[in-house]
C-alpha cells in the first residue's frame, strides 16, 4: 500500500486571501499528524546540533539554547493535507541565529529529529528571518504531539518540512531526500504553488 495518498477529504474553503489554493481553515482545531510515535526526550538528554559541511561542530544544550535570544513570531500554518491555521503563536531560536558566524558552501540542509525522522531543504529557505526553532507555542511549552520539546517552523512550506521533535541540521552540498520526499512528496513544498507531490 502506497504511503502517497491524494484521498484528503474536501471541505469548505474560505475565503480570504492567506488561505493557499485547495486548503481549507481548520479554524480553532490543531490536527496532529505523525509519521510514528511520539518520542520523549528528557531536557538533560536533549541537545541541538549543526553538523556537516561546516567549519565546526556547533552543539547547545536545552539551557544553551534557550539562552540563545528569542523571537516570538506570528505566521499562518498550511498542511498537505489541506488544513491551514491562521495567526499561529510561536516563540524560539531564529535559524539565522544558529548559524551566525558559521562559514559553510553547503546550499542545501537535512533536518534530523527524534524517532528517526528527517526533511530536506535548501538553505535559503531557512534564512533571512524565514525559519525557526520554536519551543513555545501560544504562550506555553510546546506539547510532545506538536513537536515539542523543540520543532522547526518554516511557515511558507507546508508543515512537514516543519519537522517535529528537532535534534539538528546537517548542511551539504548535495540535495538529500527526507523521510516523505522519499515517498514521493515535494522536494520543496510550496502550498501557494500546491508542491504537494513529486512532478506538482
Amino acid at each position: 500500500m502506497s504511503l502517497v495518498s491524494r484521498g484528503f477529504g474536501r471541505r469548505e474553503q474560505r475565503g480570504d486571501e492567506r488561505l493557499p489554493p485547495g486548503q481549507y481553515d481548520a479554524g480553532d482545531t490543531f490536527p496532529v499528524l505523525s509519521a510514528g510515535p511520539t518520542p520523549h526526550t528528557p531536557l538533560t538528554e536533549w541537545d541541538l546540533t549543526l553538523q556537516g559541511e561546516v567549519d565546526g561542530l556547533r552543539r547547545w544544550t536545552w539551557e544553551e539554547f534557550r539562552d540563545l535570544p528569542r523571537e516570538a513570531v506570528s505566521v499562518d500554518i498550511h498542511c498537505v493535507t489541506k488544513w491551514s491555521k491562521f495567526g499561529t503563536r510561536w516563540e524560539g531560536v531564529a535559524v539565522d541565529t544558529l548559524l551566525d558566524g558559521v562559514r559553510t558552501e553547503s546550499a542545501y540542509v537535512l533536518a534530523f529529529c527524534d524517532g528517526g525522522y528527517t526533511t530536506n531543504h535548501r538553505l535559503s529557505d531557512l534564512t533571512d528571518g524565514r525559519a525557526w526553532v520554536v519551543d513555545t507555542y501560544d504562550g506555553r511549552p510546546l506539547a510532545p504531539e506538536h513537536g515539542g520539546p523543540a520543532r522547526l517552523l518554516v511557515p511558507h512550506l507546508y508543515f512537514w518540512k516543519s519537522a517535529k521533535w528537532l535534534r539538528g541540521f546537517a548542511l551539504t552540498r548535495f540535495n538529500e531526500p527526507g523521510f516523505w520526499e522519499t515517498f514521493g512528496y515535494h522536494d520543496r513544498g510550496d502550498p501557494w504553488l500546491e508542491q504537494r507531490y513529486s512532478g506538482d
